[in-house]
C-alpha cells in the first residue's frame, strides 16, 4: 500500500493506493488560514483507524507532491516518525524529458500529469488540470513535455469577481447552464464562468492538437483535477478520458520508476 499525497494551493488530496488503484481517499482545505497541518490526522482518518500506533496495512512508502511548503514539511516529519520512506515529485525527480530552457521553471505538479499520461495514455497528448488553475498542458509523440498555458480556474474567477465587487454573488459551478443567456444575475454569472471557460479551454485544446498533430499522429486530451467530475466537464468536446485520480497514479508510477532504480543500482 502507498500512500499519495497531492498538495495543492486549494486542498490536500491524500489517497491509499494499491496496485495504482484508489483505496481510500480523503482532502482537507491547504490554504493559509488552515489552523493545523494535520498530516497524521488525514492518513489516520482514510486508514480507518484510531492511532498510527495500532493494526495497520503494511504502507511501503509516502510518495508526494507539492507545492505548499507547510505541508511538505508535515509529511516529512510523519515519514520521519513512521520510518518510512518519503519520494518527492519534484522538476527533478520526475522522469520526463522537457523542451526548454529549464524544467526547474515548470510546476512539478504539471510535469507529473504529463508524465502519468504519457504512460497510461500513449503520447502525444494534452492534459486538462481543472483545477484552482486550469493548466493545458501538452506532450508530444516522443513523450516529452512540451510547454502548456495556465489561466484561472473557474472558481478562483467566480470569487475573484464576487469578492471584488459589491453586489455580485458566488453562484454554484455544479451545474450546466440552460443557455449562454443568463435571466437573472446568478445564472448570468455561471453563463460566464462555466460556458466561458468551456470555451477558453476548447480553443487552446483546439490550437495544441492542431500543433501536435503536425507530427502525424492522433492527439488524445486527458482531463482531471478537482473540477473533472463536474457535469459540465464533457462539453470541452473532443475529451478521450476524464482521469481525476490522474495525479494519484502518476505518483504510484514515480514510485514504480525509483523503485526500479535502487533494484538498478543494486544489481548491478
Amino acid at each position: 500500500m502507498l500512500v499519495a499525497i497531492d498538495a495543492g494551493n486549494t486542498d490536500v488530496k491524500l489517497a491509499l493506493m494499491r496496485d495504482g488503484q484508489t483505496v481510500s481517499s480523503r482532502r482537507w482545505p491547504s490554504g493559509p488560514s488552515v489552523a493545523a497541518y494535520d498530516a497524521e490526522g488525514l492518513l489516520v482518518d482514510a486508514l480507518g483507524t484510531t492511532d498510527l500506533g495500532g493494526p495497520t496495512p503494511d504502507l511501503e512508502a509516502l510518495v508526494m507532491v507539492s507545492v505548499v511548503p507547510a505541508w511538505t514539511a508535515a509529511f516529512e516529519d510523519l515519514a520521519r516518525r513512521m520510518d518510512r520512506p518519503l519520494i518527492q515529485a519534484t522538476a527533478g525527480s520526475i522522469p520526463i524529458a522537457v523542451r526548454g530552457p529549464d524544467r526547474h521553471r515548470v510546476g512539478a505538479d504539471r510535469l507529473l500529469d504529463a508524465f502519468a499520461a504519457a504512460h497510461l495514455y500513449p503520447a502525444p497528448v494534452i492534459v486538462v488540470d481543472l483545477g484552482t488553475a486550469t493548466t493545458i498542458d501538452a506532450v508530444a509523440g516522443d513523450g516529452a513535455f512540451v510547454g502548456g498555458a495556465i489561466c484561472a480556474g473557474v472558481g478562483l474567477g467566480v470569487a475573484a469577481l464576487a469578492s471584488g465587487t459589491a453586489l455580485l454573488p458566488r453562484p454554484g459551478l455544479a451545474v450546466i447552464p440552460t443557455s449562454p443567456i443568463g435571466t437573472d444575475t446568478e445564472s448570468a454569472m455561471q453563463a460566464g464562468a462555466i460556458i466561458g471557460h468551456v470555451g477558453v479551454v476548447r480553443e487552446l485544446v483546439e490550437s495544441m492538437a492542431n500543433e501536435l498533430a503536425r507530427e502525424g499522429e492522433p492527439v488524445k486530451v486527458v482531463v482531471t483535477g478537482g473540477y473533472a467530475a463536474a457535469p459540465w466537464a464533457h462539453l470541452l468536446r473532443a475529451v478521450d478520458v476524464i482521469d481525476p485520480d490522474l495525479t494519484f497514479r502518476g505518483l504510484c508510477l514515480l514510485h514504480a520508476h525509483v523503485l526500479g532504480a535502487h533494484v538498478a543500482e543494486s544489481v548491478v
